[in-house]
């Protein structure tokens, strides 16, 4: 793939303004300007000037996706819907609510519109969100209703990727208390799962032929049942399923021994039961270069797979490391759309 000569720039959308957003876009501009792939980040001009060491003369407004592309080698183009009130570096307020949503609500506009190649979505602070009247738990929830009257070419999600190095995990539940895992746990979620990870290996990833593994609920993968019978009575069945649909999936395997360097060559992606099962191994893998992807939607979305950052907000110390894997993966796998649309 090369996603340097794409077509249309991706879009990013700025993020929290009082968090890191500013000042690693800011970044990833300098270190992608020369190769791409081009993005048009979706935000407020001031923000990203204020993060900028050289100031608003890098940054440059424009009035779409086609001016992006010509000035991103130049300098780093912004669609400028202002904010209604000032940035202090660091403080997270619902005063930037309205405008951190109209952001993500543009970027993905200009995704299905077909302007721009994907999305790419900063760090957003919940909290200041749900102040000002945000009705969903996150991005991802968010976009998926933003995208929901679309035509899709595959099983619709979302599903939520975790990528870093050789490792990919998806998540059967995400942002709910561990002790509800085990009600919401059910072997149709997990088939769900199954088929649109599979079907976004082959359409974004290039796997010709994904081989799935399925983490186990309990120690051992339940011991045979002496530690559990999920694995017995929920999760095996789903395996023996996706099998028999003509997915490749393991049977659930113990946690414990799914993570190290030789049994991921024996696997494309592992479908996680709750987060930190799908979290911890991928941020001890790469903690500064993992992406966050959403599966199952019409849309090219990824995200650095951090937060906000506002304790070191306006400091220049924030990483671009997970925001530029972002970017490039993005690239990757809205060139493979379409590459796979025009085949």
């Amino acid at each position: 793939m090369t996603p340097a000569s794409l077509r249309r720039p991706l879009a990013l959308s700025l993020g929290d303004p009082a968090g890191i957003g500013p000042e690693i876009a800011v970044k990833a501009w300098s270190a992608l300007k020369a190769s791409g792939p081009a993005f048009l980040v979706v935000g407020d001009h001031d923000a990203l000037a204020a993060a900028s060491p050289e100031g608003e003369r890098i940054i440059r407004r424009v009035g779409g996706p086609d001016e992006a592309l010509e000035v991103f080698p130049h300098s780093l183009p912004v669609l400028d819907l202002p904010l209604q009130a000032p940035v202090v570096a660091g403080k997270p307020s619902p005063a930037y609510a309205e405008a951190v949503i109209r952001w993500i609500e543009t970027g993905a506009g200009l995704a299905l519109s077909g302007r721009v190649s994907g999305l790419v979505t900063a760090p957003i602070a919940k909290a200041p969100l749900y102040e000002a009247g945000f009705g969903f738990p996150g991005h991802t929830e968010f976009l998926a209703e933003l995208t929901a009257g679309a035509p899709s070419p595959g099983p619709r999600g979302p599903v939520m990727m975790l990528t870093a190095a050789d490792l990919r995990t998806v998540l059967v539940t995400i942002h709910i208390p561990l002790a509800q895992v085990f009600s919401e746990l059910t072997q149709a979620r997990i088939v769900e799962v199954g088929r649109i990870t599979a079907f976004a290996l082959k359409q974004d990833f290039g796997v010709e032929s994904p081989r799935l593994a399925l983490a186990g609920l309990n120690p051992h993968a339940g011991e045979s049942g002496s530690i559990g019978r999920e694995e017995i009575e929920i999760i095996g069945p789903a395996a023996a399923q996706l099998r028999a649909e003509g997915i490749d999936c393991m049977p659930p395997q113990p946690a414990d021994s799914l993570f190290h360097a030789d049994a991921r060559r024996e696997y494309d992606a592992v479908i996680c039961l709750y987060h930190d099962q799908a979290l911890i191994p991928v941020k001890t893998i790469d903690f500064w270069g993992g992406v966050n992807v959403t599966l199952g939607l019409p849309i090219v979305r990824t995200s650095p797979d951090h937060g906000t950052g506002f304790a070191i907000a306006g400091r220049g110390l924030a990483r671009p490391d997970s925001l530029i894997a972002a970017i490039r993966l993005a690239g990757d796998m809205a060139a493979r759309r379409a590459a796979g649309a025009a085949a």
